[in-house]
């Protein structure tokens, strides 16, 4: 696993994380792309745990989404199968877990305070932090996407599901667009990848 890891993890992480590991029925597997998720954890039917983690995040993303999934299966272990996936329990566990990597010698200085500011609270996803996620897009390899709220009003975009749709106004942390074929209002976050079609 070490040999795989470290290709995705910040070097001086690597022992740390390899520790965090070191339990039996656990596994990590590292996984192409998926559109709605950086990783997951789950317990498999034989009674082992994996973890999967996206093969195309940078390592700063890898780690954090790593330690996020690892506090789900600590989480579960401590506390049993009924709390609340992103409750206060794995909000607790993420915080511990996470704390001994908040440092420069594995963050860039630019990250730290709004790593540190992040897991006062953790969320489900660090997307949902529109700071932090733009900051950690910064060291993600182009990709000749473009995020939502770059876009002027009116401009027509698709997702990469395909669907396409019409940027409107922004409300308090939101950004308001119509899909073209529908008709119907979404609200999408303002760091959302997407394709411009026309401006």
């Amino acid at each position: 696993m070490q040999n795989t890891l470290e290709n995705y993890i910040p070097d001086l992480a690597i022992t740390s994380v390899l520790q965090l590991l070191k339990v039996d029925g656990l596994t990590v597997k590292i996984k192409s792309e998926r559109k709605t998720r950086h990783g997951d954890y789950k317990q498999l039917p034989n009674g082992m745990h994996q973890i999967t983690v996206n093969s195309n995040l940078n390592s700063y993303r890898f780690l954090i989404t790593l330690v996020h999934e690892i506090a789900h299966y600590e989480a579960y272990k401590t506390y049993g199968r009924f709390i609340k996936p992103h409750g206060v329990e794995w909000k607790r566990t993420f915080q511990h877990l996470m704390l001994p990597f908040l440092s420069p010698e594995i963050f860039p200085n630019s990250l730290l305070p709004l790593l540190a500011k992040h897991f006062k609270n953790p969320k489900a996803s660090s997307d949902t932090d529109i700071d932090l996620a733009l900051a950690l897009k910064q060291y993600d390899a182009d990709n000749n996407k473009t995020y939502v709220f770059e876009l002027p009003d009116g401009s027509i975009f698709k997702l990469y599901n395909g669907r396409v749709f019409k940027k409107g106004k922004k409300r308090v942390k939101r950004i308001e667009c119509v899909e073209i074929n529908s008709g119907k209002l979404y609200l999408f976050n303002p760091n959302a990848e997407v394709e411009l079609i026309e401006e």
